[in-house]
């Protein structure tokens, strides 16, 4: 039996090592590769419950369907959903900043229904929602405000004060307004959760048609 020079048996080895490394090695760098950035220009959609989508199945939620309709119709935007039940005007004003920080090219603002329901001050929801138009506006994005409304058992009085909000705030800061944002889905239990506060699914994509038919006309395909 021949044996091989030692100096042989290890340059072979160690290309051997180094054969088995190499898969390892490229899989490691496929691993951490970072996925690309989504650089498509943003759609914020910030409110509360109705924007987070509370009640319906997840990816069912407005700006879900938001995106989806815009994908189909060829907008290259990305809509992130800034939504979070429970929120207040002043919850709103709080958060800010995360929602600056995405550099958003449009806004579509919803907030107030949780302060009406709360029998806060109308006078500080509005004060809370001018003030973020105004920040939001400052930061180079167009504003669409959402208008909502209140049960019946709040009053005339107090309705009537809180529905002035918006149609007070979207000429005085020149920026577009949603009239109802549930109009059409409201009042009717096949629409609505039973709460009667909440759209259901079907009841979710006539709220998205609203969103809808007021934000595609300002949009320019990008």
């Amino acid at each position: 039996m021949v044996k091989m020079p030692w100096w042989i048996l290890l340059a072979l080895l160690l290309c051997a090592c180094r054969r088995d490394e190499a898969p390892a090695r490229q899989q490691a760098e496929i691993k951490t590769t970072p996925a690309p950035a989504d650089t498509r220009p943003v759609i914020a959609c910030f409110g509360d419950s109705l924007t987070a989508g509370f009640g319906v199945d997840s990816g069912k939620s407005y700006p879900d369907l938001l995106q989806h309709d815009l994908d189909a119709a060829g907008y290259h935007y990305r809509v992130a959903n800034l939504g979070v039940s429970g929120d207040t005007t002043q919850d709103g004003l709080d958060r800010l900043p995360l929602v600056i920080a995405e550099r958003p090219r449009f806004v579509v603002l919803e907030f107030g229904a949780n302060d009406g329901l709360r029998g806060q001050p109308v006078s500080v929801a509005a004060a809370n929602l001018g003030q973020m138009i105004d920040m939001l506006r400052g930061a180079g994005a167009q504003v669409i405000l959402a208008g909502i409304t209140l049960p019946p058992n709040y009053g005339p009085e107090y309705i009537s004060r809180f529905n002035a909000i918006y149609t007070d705030l979207a000429p005085r800061f020149k920026v577009a307004l949603i009239p109802f944002l549930l109009a059409g889905a409201a009042g009717n239990p096949n629409l609505m959760q039973p709460d009667g506060l909440h759209p259901n699914a079907e009841g979710t994509r006539v709220m998205e048609q609203n969103v809808l038919r007021i934000l595609r006309p300002r949009l320019p395909k990008e």
